[in-house]
């Protein structure tokens, strides 16, 4: 039986490359475990030498990653992976507030995290979560399957109002002129902070 070793990932928060940096990682002679969002277990029937590890960030760097060295570090990549995580079903019908959320699932004070997020980040985990939801408002005002006022409630807005004036303040173009221009672009959510 090999060693197993764990790494955090930095700005790992879409999976579009998670396929690529298996088949890197493994044409390295690095057997991969599991790799998800944020995380990579890798096994080795040897020791994990400077020479493995520095090959294995070598991967990472060059598909725009980087291991986590620290606490802090794997706490803002879990927080992110959280938000993002919310985003995937729709609507996303909080029951929670998102500072109660984070604390639930990180077993931590939400003024921790906060502050955390901040240092690590310079921004805030709402502006955050408020850029992240505008990104997913984009994604579907293009596919154009849902009226605007869905849209809102789809991302648990209160009102298409507050979804138009964050999207308007994100963006810099309101909802419709966004829908109608030919240049409307996206960002994928590892570019976002």
């Amino acid at each position: 039986m090999g060693l197993q070793k764990e790494f955090w990932v930095k700005n790992m928060v879409c999976s579009r490359c998670l396929k690529v940096i298996k088949q890197e990682l493994e044409a390295l002679g690095v057997k991969v475990i599991s790799i998800e969002l944020g995380k990579l277990k890798v096994i080795s029937e040897i020791d994990y030498s400077t020479e493995t590890i520095e090959s294995i960030a070598k991967v990472l760097r060059t598909n725009g990653f980087e291991i986590v060295q620290s606490e802090e570090e794997k706490l803002v990549e879990a927080i992110k992976h959280l938000l993002i995580g919310r985003l995937g079903v729709l609507p996303i019908g909080l029951k929670l507030k998102t500072s109660e959320y984070l604390s639930q699932e990180l077993h931590r004070d939400y003024k921790t995290l906060s502050r955390l997020f901040s240092k690590n980040e310079n921004s805030t985990i709402e502006r955050y979560y408020i850029r992240l939801k505008v990104e997913k408002a984009k994604e579907l005002v293009q596919l154009g399957e849902h009226s605007f006022s869905d849209i809102a409630y789809l991302l648990d807005y209160s009102s298409v109002n507050h979804l138009s004036r964050q999207f308007k303040e994100v963006v810099g173009l309101n909802m419709t002129d966004y829908k109608n221009s030919k240049n409307a672009m996206r960002n994928f959510y590892d570019e976002i902070i």
